[in-house]
């Protein structure tokens, strides 16, 4: 069974690889549709004079730059160019963002520990709390409040609101008199570190005032060089951080997308604004091959990178996030990674079980709690590895080794394929469900033959689980060696009652019959098979021959046991019924007395013989044999009725009827039961 399940695991492991592959193709085959209908790629470049001010703004929007004050459109185009080049691509998804963006919601807060849980425990984000005071109206209105939500969450800000009125001890000793805005982010640059709260004290409720003002806090988190004294001196220093991202841009603060990611990648990646509006020497620039502005430059120990240049690589919140995760990957997102893949392999034995709809959903359900359990138990030892301090040096080759293949072009496309099939689930679900009934088609396909599984409907399934389950819940399977005894429960409830008082009495297993479809069958033949005329010019022969032959009464109607036995061969061929013939020269009787039987058509491992011990009569030609793991054969209703009365053994050596045995007989060797 072990055998069967790692072979079932790695059939799904090769399916989910179809899968993703597939997903490949598909993309490539939806953009070759887009392309051929738009002549558009999703990496061109677009030109900020084509676009409306309308999607100026919202390109703005997405990159997180005030655009309040701009009043015409060439001055939005302006800002645009200076703050990343622009492609089809991230054109598509900023529109989408702004559609999507209508449902985001707030968190409301209960009392002192929900706010300390989420806001202040966060160590890698950035949270905006509306507080309101004790009998005091909000700072900023309903409709207000929606907009500045709205527009904080694009670039992963968390929102929520404090009302006083449900903890006004915790206002007090934090000094919240009046209505505010607080804004929560890291107070160092290290990873998991300790969080500070900012308190709004602006006039201004205007919504591109106070997200202002969250900007500003949360660029200052990002080093800015205005010099290039300072840049040549930053660019060859050599400290903690092993991985840094550059902007050089002629900006006055660095996008809030870019100051966003800066605390969602604390203690993990250094952010750097290089403003060179006010630069005329260039060769310095050059001498570090930075050509054009802006640019965002990604230095590591193994080389340069210049972002923005292969597919998916936008200048947007999501596309970057998705590049540095894949580039400087934590534990918990390699552990996010394999999550999600364990339960996609789950999920197949949806499709792959076949039989009735609830049986799906029943193992389904014990697949995904055990290949979960086995997932978080296989992390478990990687996470005291990874503590050790002699393994820094493995640690630091699988970063290396990350970062190499993350700067390829395949790893461009695989990054734009799951951004892509992320803002798309219902086409992720779609594909999943096609790959998935494919999976059933062939399944069914392969398994006709095995049409009691197949068509089995929810009731017989539900009958066979009721007695898999009563088997577990009233007889463990710390007694699965001893073989069964037949229970009187149900002639006798008050001896059930007993039992249930002490377990040692009945602590023995009750065995699901499943098994019996399993085992060998097949038909019992001889070699030498004669025909009726046969038959009847053997017996001629015999009366014209000098022999003693008795007549049997004609007012008998059944002919003795012990004659029966002399006149049918071990094949079930009948010599006569109406005479019982003893002649010492009747060599053409002897000649058929025993055929030999075929023993090509049985089994391995089965020892032959030609009688039942159950019914105790002999083999006849072509009957159904039925065999057990032990070797032993039988009719097949003889032994079906034997197990499915509960005697879970075999007849003659009592081995268990479910349990393979390792063969240690020679199968041509007969068994004692043959007649001779």
């Amino acid at each position: 069974r072990g055998g069967r399940e790692g072979g079932k695991m790695w059939l799904k492991v090769a399916l989910l690889l179809v899968y993703l592959l597939g997903l490949f193709v598909l993309a490539r085959v939806l953009e070759a549709v887009v392309w051929y209908e738009t002549g558009f790629l999703a990496s061109q470049l677009v030109d900020p004079v084509a676009l409306s001010f309308r999607k100026l703004r919202t390109i703005l929007e997405g990159r997180g730059l005030a655009h309040a004050a701009l009043r015409r459109p060439n001055d939005a185009r302006r800002l645009v160019r200076d703050s990343g080049d622009l492609m089809e691509g991230e054109l598509y998804s900023a529109l989408k963002e702004e559609e999507a963006s209508e449902s985001v919601s707030s968190t409301n807060f209960s009392g002192e520990m929900h706010f300390y849980e989420l806001v202040e425990d966060t160590k890698d984000g950035i949270w905006l709390v509306q507080v309101i005071a004790n009998d005091k109206r909000p700072l900023m209105e309903k409709v207000h409040w929606e907009q500045m939500v709205k527009k904080v969450s694009r670039f992963g800000i968390r929102t929520g609101t404090f009302n006083c009125s449900s903890d006004p001890r915790y206002c007090r000793r934090r000094g919240w008199v009046r209505s505010t805005l607080i804004m929560s982010v890291p107070q160092t640059t290290t990873s998991k570190g300790k969080v500070m709260l900012k308190e709004y004290g602006g006039h201004k409720i205007e919504t591109e005032h106070i997200f202002k003002w969250i900007t500003a806090h949360t660029a200052s988190r990002i080093k800015t060089i205005f010099k290039s004294e300072h840049l040549k001196e930053e660019w060859n220093k050599s400290d903690q951080y092993r991985v840094k991202i550059y902007l050089f841009a002629k900006l006055d603060q660095p996008p809030a997308f870019f100051s966003a990611l800066s605390v969602k990648f604390t203690g993990r990646v250094e952010f750097i604004f290089v403003n060179v509006e006010n630069w005329d020497n260039k060769s310095q620039m050059a001498e570090m091959g930075i050509y054009k502005m802006p640019s965002y430059i990604l230095r590591t120990p193994e080389g340069i990178y210049q972002y923005g240049n292969n597919t998916g690589e936008f200048i947007s919140l999501h596309a970057m996030d998705s590049f540095l995760r894949s580039l400087q990957p934590e534990v918990n997102d390699l552990f996010v990674l394999s999550l999600v893949l364990v339960n996609l392999m789950a999920w197949m034995d949806l499709f792959i079980t076949q039989g009735a709809t609830i049986k799906r959903f029943v193992v389904l359900i014990s697949t995904l709690g055990t290949y979960n359990s086995l997932l978080i138990i296989s992390w478990l030892p990687v996470l005291g590895f990874l503590q050790l301090p002699y393994l820094d040096s493995v640690y630091e080759c699988s970063l290396k080794l990350f970062r190499y293949s993350n700067t390829t072009t395949l790893a461009s496309w695989v990054r734009a394929d799951w951004i892509f099939y992320s803002s798309h689930p219902a086409l992720f679900l779609s594909t999943y469900l096609g790959h998935g009934l494919l999976i059933d088609y062939f399944e069914k396909k392969r398994r006709h033959h095995n049409s009691d599984e197949v068509n089995s409907n929810n009731l017989e399934w539900l009958s066979s689980l009721w007695d898999w389950y009563t088997s577990y819940l009233f007889h463990p399977i710390a007694s699965f060696q001893d073989f069964p005894f037949e229970s009187d429960w149900d002639e006798d409830p008050d001896l059930f009652l007993e039992h249930l008082a002490f377990p040692a009495l009945w602590l023995h297993p009750l065995i699901p019959t499943d098994y019996i479809k399993n085992l060998p069958v097949w038909r019992f033949k001889c070699l030498s098979d004669h025909s009726e005329e046969e038959m009847a010019e053997i017996s001629q022969s015999e009366s014209d021959s000098d022999c003693e032959c008795k007549e049997v009464p004609s007012t008998s109607t059944k002919v003795s046991e012990d004659e029966h036995s002399i006149l049918q061969n071990p094949c079930g061929v009948l010599l006569h019924s109406a005479k019982v013939c003893s002649c010492a020269k009747a060599k053409s009787y002897r000649a058929i007395e025993d055929p030999e039987p075929d023993w090509s058509a049985w089994p391995v491992n089965t020892l032959y013989c030609t009688e039942c011990v159950v019914c105790l009569e002999n083999f006849e030609n072509r009957c159904l044999l039925m065999g057990l793991p032990c070797g032993h054969v039988f009719h097949e209703n003889c032994i079906v009725t034997w197990l499915v009365g509960g005697q879970h053994c075999c007849p003659v050596c009592r081995w268990a009827s479910y349990k393979k045995k390792k063969s240690s007989i020679n199968p041509r060797v007969l068994s004692n039961h043959n007649p001779s």
